[in-house]
Parts: structure tokens; sequence; C-alpha cells
């Protein structure tokens, strides 16, 4: 599988932001975006997720030499400033989208879910408004490695954490990436190949 970006532009009234994007990103592999802060990293997953719509070009998801338009359930997208219900407890939190998502995941352990973020199990019980941001950013990093999107966004979730936090999620990420995933990271630490 790759995710296939072609001639990607976007501008916000005179100011362009993409001027035809263009990569190959290959299945299995962490890539990290650098550039400068407002060269177009944050916009280009903003287009890519759906929230933000591309002005011309295409971003393609290509399996098995078949191309096709990608989709927002093909994006899971860990927010630089994290999106949660701060009124749940991320136990909570997180037995809700296994039981929104039971035909996915009939048989799932919460437990071994938030083991795999070592997060302690006091801290499962708290209430997310609670939370670090680096411990919100564990539990949208911990949705994608339940629900596994083709393509896994990271706007900078790790700056902020601690080097235990950071070095778990990073062989989380590195794992879930040889199993099936595109991950995007514009943080260099992690990744297996740079994109200016």
């Amino acid at each position: 599988m790759e995710l296939i970006l072609q001639g990607v532009t976007k501008s916000f009234g005179d100011k362009k932001v993409l001027q035809g994007a263009e990569f190959q990103f290959q299945k299995g592999k962490i890539y990290g975006l650098l550039g400068r802060n407002g060269a177009g990293k944050t916009t280009l997953f903003n287009c890519l997720s759906g929230e933000t719509r591309i002005d011309d070009g295409h971003a393609r998801l290509k399996e098995a030499g078949v191309a096709r338009e990608l989709v927002e359930e093909d994006i899971g997208y860990v927010y630089s400033l994290p999106i949660l219900p701060e009124f749940l407890t991320g136990y909570e939190f997180i037995k809700f989208f296994l039981d929104i998502n039971r035909d996915k995941h009939p048989h799932s352990n919460i437990d071994d879910y938030f083991d795999k973020i070592s997060m302690s199990q006091e801290d499962r019980h708290r209430l997310i408004k609670n939370y670090s941001h680096g411990m919100k950013n564990k539990i949208q990093m911990l949705l994608f490695l339940i629900s596994k999107p083709p393509v896994i966004l990271l706007d900078e979730p790790l700056t902020l954490r601690s080097d235990r936090g950071a070095r778990d999620e990073k062989y989380a990420a590195r794992n879930e990436a040889r199993s099936h995933t595109h991950f995007l990271h514009p943080y260099f630490a992690i990744g297996h190949r740079f994109v200016r």
C-alpha cells in the first residue's frame, strides 16, 4: 500500500501554503515532515484528514495496483491540541469507543490497550480534564492503535512528553508501522525517512 500525493495545493487568500506537494509514502514506514513553523505541515495534515479542502491535486491510496482517493475514514489524526471529552475518564472514553465499534473489536480487553501505552491503573480512571497534554495525546494515539486506519497523522504529539512516555509511544508507533500503517509525523526522532 502507498499513500500518493500528486500536486497538492492549498492557499488561504493570496498566501500559497502548499504548492504542488508530491510524494509517495510506503506502507510500514514512519515519515517525518521537516519544515519551519508556518511551512504548511499542519495544513497538509488538515487537507489529508478532510478538515480543509485541497484546492488542487490528489491524495490517493494505492493497493494491489489500484489507486483510489483518500477518504476521511482512512485517516487517524493525532492533533497537536487534543480534542477529547474531558467529562469522561480515559477508561470510560476507550470503553465507549470500543462499544460503538463492537463489530470491529468484539473481544477487546481495555486494560490490554492501556498497557500498550504504559498508562497506570490510577491514570486510566482519572477524568481526562485532569490529564496532562502528553496523557491526552496517549489517549488519541490509543484510538488509532485500536482502529488501525491505513494512515496515521501525528501532529507534534511527543513534543510535550516525558522521555519515558515519548519512548513508549515511539516503540508503539514503530511496531504499528511495521504491521500496516503509514505514519506521517513532523518530529525527527521517530522517523525512518524525512520529507521537506
